[in-house]
């Protein structure tokens, strides 16, 4: 019968008549009934017949459909012989590869069905049932090689396939392997397969296979990116650009699934959360934020991503700061990078994640920027460098904006309209870190955001409303778009002008610095193009054309108007004066052709105030300076400042025109030339009668009032502040243009001596406690002059001549001190701030310039005239000018770092110590550099401690171990230097026995600062401990305690603030024994661990839990001598008592861990465990106890007297009463220490081994009977009894309960 058959296919699927082959199909299986052996084996030969000429291709689709639906109608009702038959010649072929079309596939899963419901069929010698069969053939198939081409059909056709869990698992483990040996581009229909698969269940397993292969795709296309830089040869096993496609696919494609099956979509975010130990990857970020486009799961995906980005940042910053956690882990995967890739990736069309990473960054915007505190003040300041988590995560928020807008065209205008809006709306909260990214973007784009002007102009409308500092940044950012757009440029001016009469003050105050900034960058032609006048944003970029529209008659004609706009504004409040005469030089140093205009508008509102008769003291009308509404004084016109911006626009305009700078039109020339003489004269004149006036020329008298809470007190503080200015800006007049003149330095000193009467009186008024203004007046002195002025005084070496006039100011030693004083403020200025007042203040180039002149200066008086040597014999008001320059040279140290960290290196080598011109240590690195002047520092401490007690200064001590500390800071620890700091510091602390207090904190602290970076600072702690135990006694006033020594510095007096230190110390080994446990017990619950060994035994101690219980057993050791130690109730027994409890609860943490990891891993305890439990058990927690009666006995609670004693001081003992009852630390203690032993009986039941022998039984602290006292209080009992006899036997008792019944 085959002959015939097998021609009769032949003849139909040869010829034309395929389709034909379905009729011969039915009529096989008509004739070939199942009843019959011979019917059976017919049907078996169409089904082996059919099944390789489907899979050969050779016949249509629509034939091959047809053929496969007969074959499956008819499956069932075959015998389980034939069933079986089927079924191997399926797996043989998919073995052999024969099954790359997959057509044939479909009716595998029918075989497979209808087999496992077969009751019994021969298998080997004897039988197995259907399911058990199709078990055995499944488990066959799927250990077998498969061939690549048929993975995704075989994937497919597992889906109608009825499989166990365990089956299903080996199955897409087997497929999940197969990715690797798959072409890319087969990954996606693969993966969509999958996915469809995991309806059947092991989502968690499929998800974490298609991300873990993305994962080592992206870290293999990184190292050959790497590669192929260093060696200069592109080698890509994988194109980038197909990758980042076949991603995004993939996405899409899960995406999709988590849409249609939100079981797959909980328990991708389940998965995510709980792998702790395994990191984000850029293709998971990308998923994220893909998955977050479906709203039930939005809010999910940023909280967690948002909490995620803080965690890596916080636990690299926890790590950075400790070596002992550097070496025991390996650095963290920073976020951030890859954050950043995944906005890379996303440009190769990546536009379902490119909505999620506009949302992500502003989320991080606001969550994590500055935040308003009180009173306004900004809580996080903004510094140059990012340092906190939050700060860190606001930075990253802003990248992730930026490089969005650079890449996507399309959420361009989103991002752009988003930042505005949150400039205009958020009026209550700091938005600098909106401005710096609006600024950016501005700089990366100018010629798109013109394409967006409208909205910008749009902003402008609401200028008016904003605060001041939004306002500057807000023109400062979009500046360079002003040359290039003509239509916002006018539509600025237009709103500025009507800002201009608003009724608001910050409206006003607005719109003057908006003009002045338009000043400075519209320049004329002819102004003088140096560094000076710079502009700080250039618009290089912008391809506009700028020179046609606005060439320099328009831009002059402009710059006119705009001046007589702000001329209307002298006449306003004093607040929008003062903006306008601080802007005046900056303007005039940008733009020098509005010199003529500048000069002349200050000369005739100075004439307002000016009193030509040379007579008439004083020489200004202070009287116009003031007005009153109502029965309030306030100020209307800042004199001095007007007095201060005039001579500085005068001086540098002097400077200019003599270098021969600037040309100018003869007319011109002599029109300025007769403004500078004439404002000369007046300086001059009013130079002479400040010296000639007195303090009553000006209604003032040392004995008048200068509380804020009258009138008459403000106008005298008015006039006071003024004349103090005003004094102020005519030295730094006289002293520029003295050239060394003794006449004119003697004016100066003059000057100052009437400046410094004022300055003195204030001061005395504010000392009787009479409320004056809270903080002292800014100093009206520039930067620039402050350097030049300390240079001189101090280092200046000239002809004799000028050392004569020089000596005139050397001479007096209040001068001197204010001097240095004024350097101090204008440094504190700028550490606060980002910059000064005056001249060239809010340039950082010429600001750190100024700041190392200074520095250079402080830097020489201090090391060539010590404070020992100034003050012999001198009983000098306030501190030394040494001492001054110190503080100095601390505020500068920490200034730069905070403001300037990048050019540290160039800060040192511009100092001049030596004073030869060259600095020291010059051309050598920044490690070279910091030791030199560590060195430097080092021996001036050493000096102060080597004076003994009659030449020590306490002040200056500390302050040298203040800039120790911070020039420390920038070695690297693992440097040489590094260690011979640290050697040296305790060095110091061993032998140095000055029993200072503030001098013990400061050394102590720098050496555990140091410590730490160097290695753990458990042991140091013990010594300490053991010391101040030594120093104080202990509890037990029986007990004599071995006198030890290992610090010095660690005696009866400084004990008590050193234990202070070292349990804030011990605070921080708690946070990382704390943190390293939590990892540890992150990993267990994500079933991995750092060393990738799942089946560790817990004989064989993991590094991470022997560091840990380390740690503990020698802090544990620390503490058994601190509970011993007779300390000072109060702040020392309080936070011992914390930190006690904070032991025990990590103890417990750390038990909890173990009988986790005893659930998972079976095996013994480790002897370390062991002896870390036994250390607790039988040193620390007994002696805890007696440390908690010591306490109560110390604070009143428990008394060892008579019923007499009882009755006094019942006040007092009330007080400490109820600050005993109001304090927890006792409790919490007890409570702690109680939950630690529950938890270790649960340990000793689940390992096995008994821990509980260990531990001695707790204190009953509910009764407690103490025989002396009982003793005592019988005796006297017997005493009142022969004494009196109207004592009942009721009030015997009361007094006996009393003493024997405690809480």
């Amino acid at each position: 019968q085959t002959p015939p058959i097998r021609e009769a296919f032949h003849g139909l699927t040869g010829g034309s008549f395929g389709k034909d082959t379905g009729v011969l199909i039915k009529a096989i299986f008509k004739g070939s009934p199942v009843s019959v052996s011979h019917g059976a084996n017919r049907r078996l030969l169409v089904y082996k017949h059919c099944i390789p000429l489907c899979e050969s291709g050779d016949l249509q689709t629509e034939v091959t459909s047809d053929i496969i639906g007969l074959l499956m109608l008819e499956t069932h009702s075959l015998p389980g012989h034939a069933l079986a038959a089927l079924a191997s010649l399926y797996v043989d072929a998919i073995k052999l590869g024969e099954m790359n079309s997959g057509r044939s596939l479909e009716l595998f899963p029918t075989i497979l069905t209808a087999l496992a419901a077969t009751e019994a069929l021969a298998y080997g010698k004897g039988e197995l049932s259907g399911d058990e069969y199709k078990k055995q053939l499944i488990n066959s198939l799927c250990s077998s090689r498969w061939d690549p081409q048929c993975v995704i059909h075989l994937t497919t056709m597992f889906r109608d396939v009825p499989l166990s869990a365990e089956e299903l698992q080996f199955l897409i483990e087997k497929i999940l392997r197969m990715f690797l040996k798959l072409d890319l581009q087969e990954i996606p229909p693969l993966v969509y397969q999958l996915l469809l698969l995991s309806a059947k269940g092991c989502k968690k397993l499929v998800l974490e296979g298609i991300i873990s292969y993305f994962k080592k795709q992206d870290q293999l296309q990184k190292e050959e990116q790497r590669n192929g830089e260093s060696e200069d040869v592109e080698v890509q096993t994988i194109p980038q650009d197909q990758l980042r496609h076949v991603e995004g696919t993939v996405i899409l494609h899960i995406v999709f699934a988590i849409r249609l099956d939100h079981e797959l979509g909980r328990e991708f975010l389940k998965n995510l959360k709980a792998a702790q130990s395994d990191p984000l990857c850029p293709f998971s970020i990308a998923l994220l934020l893909s998955v977050a486009r479906i709203q039930r799961y939005e809010e999910q995906v940023f909280e967690f991503l948002k909490g995620t980005i803080t965690k890596n940042f916080k636990d690299d910053q926890i790590q950075h700061s400790s070596k002992f956690l550097q070496e025991l882990l390996p650095q963290c995967n920073s976020i951030s990078n890859m954050i950043l890739d995944t906005v890379k990736n996303s440009v190769f069309g990546w536009d379902h994640v490119t909505q999620g990473l506009v949302q992500l960054g502003f989320i991080l915007m606001d969550s994590f920027g500055p935040k308003a505190g009180a009173f306004g003040k900004v809580t996080e300041g903004a510094s140059s460098t990012a340092k906190t988590p939050n700060q860190l995560a606001c930075r990253l928020g802003g990248q992730v904006l930026l490089e969005s807008f650079k890449m996507h065209e399309p959420i361009r205008g989103e991002i752009l309209e988003q930042v505005l809006n949150r400039l205009v709306t958020k009026t209550a909260s700091p938005v600098t870190h909106f401005i710096d990214l609006l600024s950016s973007i501005v700089m990366s784009a100018p010629m798109i955001l013109l394409e967006s002007s409208s909205k910008v102009i749009e902003t402008f409308d609401q200028l008016s409303y904003l605060p001041l500092s939004t306002v500057e940044g807000l023109l400062k950012a979009v500046q360079p778009l002003l040359k290039a757009s003509m239509s916002m440029k006018d539509a600025l001016i237009l709103v500025l002008r009507k800002a201009m009469f608003s009724s608001n003050l910050d409206g006003r105050k607005s719109a003057v610095a908006g003009f002045l900034l338009l000043l400075k960058n519209f320049r004329i032609l002819g102004s003088l193009a140096s560094s000076q006048a710079s502009q700080a944003i250039t618009s290089s970029q912008v391809q506009a054309d700028v020179h046609s529209r606005y060439n320099t008659a328009a831009n002059e004609a402009f710059c006119l108007e705009i001046l007589s706009s702000l001329r209307r504004c002298l006449n306003q409040q004093a607040d929008v004066r003062l903006m306008l005469y601080e802007g005046f030089h900056d303007v005039l140093r940008r733009n020098s052709q509005l010199a003529s205009s500048i000069m002349q508008t200050l000369l005739s509102q100075l004439k307002r105030y000016f009193e030509p008769e040379q007579d008439l003291l004083p020489p200004l009308k202070l009287e116009s300076c003031i007005s009153a509404h109502g029965d309030q004084v306030f100020i209307q016109e800042p004199l001095a400042h007007l007095l201060c911006c005039t001579v500085h626009c005068l001086l540098w305009n002097q400077n200019i025109r003599s270098g021969g700078n600037v040309s100018n039109d003869e007319d011109d020339e002599d029109e300025e030339g007769g403004v500078q003489s004439e404002l000369h004269t007046i300086l001059e004149s009013i130079t002479k009668c400040m010296i000639k006036s007195e303090l009553e020329d000006f209604e003032l008298d040392k004995c008048a009032e200068f509380s804020t809470s009258s009138s008459v007190g403000v106008k005298n503080s008015i006039y006071a502040v003024l004349v103090m200015g005003l004094n102020e800006v005519l030295m730094e007049y006289n002293f520029i243009t003295a050239n060394y003149s003794k006449n004119h330095f003697e004016d100066v000193l003059e000057l100052f001596k009437r400046y410094h009467k004022v300055s003195e009186i204030l001061k005395e008024r504010a000392g009787k406690g009479r409320p004056t203004s809270s903080k002292t007046s800014r100093s009206l002195l520039s930067l620039g002059f402050i350097s030049t002025l300390l240079t001189a005084l101090f280092r200046y070496n000239s002809t004799q001549s000028r050392e004569e006039s020089l000596s005139v100011l050397r001479s007096s030693g209040d001068f001197l001190r204010y001097s240095v004083s004024v350097a101090l403020q204008k440094i504190q200025q700028l550490e606060e701030t980002g910059h000064t007042d005056g001249p060239e203040g809010q340039s950082p180039d010429k600001t750190f310039c100024h700041l190392c002149d200074i520095t250079s200066v402080l830097m020489w008086r201090y090391t060539n005239v010590p404070s020992t040597v100034e003050d012999a014999g001198k009983k000098v008001k306030g501190q030394s000018v040494s001492l001054l320059c110190l503080e100095g040279l601390l505020r500068v140290f920490t200034t730069i770092l905070q403001r300037f960290p990048t050019r540290m290196s160039n800060f040192l080598s511009s100092l001049d110590v030596s004073g030869e011109g060259e600095a020291e240590g010059e051309g050598s690195d920044l490690t070279e550099q910091t030791a030199f002047y560590i060195r430097q520092f080092q021996r001036a401490l050493m000096n102060q401690l080597s004076g003994g007690e009659e030449g020590f200064n306490s002040k200056e001590a500390q302050l040298l171990v203040s800039i120790l500390s911070i020039l420390s800071r920038q070695h690297n620890p693992s440097s040489q230097q590094f260690v011979q700091m640290i050697t040296w510091t305790v060095k110091i602390c061993k032998e140095t026995n000055f029993e200072d207090i503030s001098l013990t904190k400061g050394l102590l602290s720098l050496l555990f600062n140091l410590h730490v970076l160097y290695k753990s600072p458990v042991s140091l702690l013990w010594e300490m401990c053991q010391d101040i135990h030594s120093q104080l006694g202990d509890i037990d006033q029986d007990v004599e305690v071995e006198k030890q020594s290992h610090f010095a510095i660690i005696s009866m007096k400084t004990a008590a603030s050193t234990t202070l230190l070292v349990l804030s110390q011990v605070g921080k080994v708690l946070d990382e024994v704390d943190w390293l446990i939590a990892k540890k017990k992150g990993q267990i619950g994500s079933d991995r661990t750092i060393s990738g060994n799942t089946q560790q035994p817990l004989g064989q101690q993991d590094p991470i839990e022997k560091a840990v219980t380390i740690q503990l057993g020698t802090l544990l050791t620390a503490l058994h001598e601190l509970v011993q130690t007779a300390l000072p109730t109060g702040p020392c027994t309080d936070t011992l008592m914390r930190e006690l409890s904070r032991t025990y609860s990590i103890l417990t943490t750390l038990t909890k861990y173990y009988i986790q990891l005893c659930a998972t891993q079976p095996g013994q305890l480790s002897a370390r465990l062991e002896k870390l439990v036994k250390l607790s058990g039988s040193h620390l927690t007994p002696q805890c106890y007696c440390f908690i009666t010591y306490v109560q006995v110390c604070s009143g609670e428990l008394t060892a007297g008579g019923p007499e004693k009882l009755k006094k001081k019942k006040e007092d003992e009330a007080v400490a009463a109820k600050v005993l009852r109001e304090s927890k630390a006792i409790p919490n203690l007890i409570f702690n220490i109680e939950q630690y032993e529950k938890f270790l009986i649960l340990l000793s039941k689940k390992s096995k081994v008994n821990l509980m022998q260990y531990m001695k039984l707790s204190t009953s602290r509910d009764f407690r009977i103490n025989a002396a006292t009982l003793e005592a209080a019988l005796q006297e009992q017997e005493q009142q009894r022969d004494e009196k006899d109207n004592i009942t036997s009721g009030n015997t008792f009361i007094h006996l309960f009393l003493y024997l019944y405690f809480y």
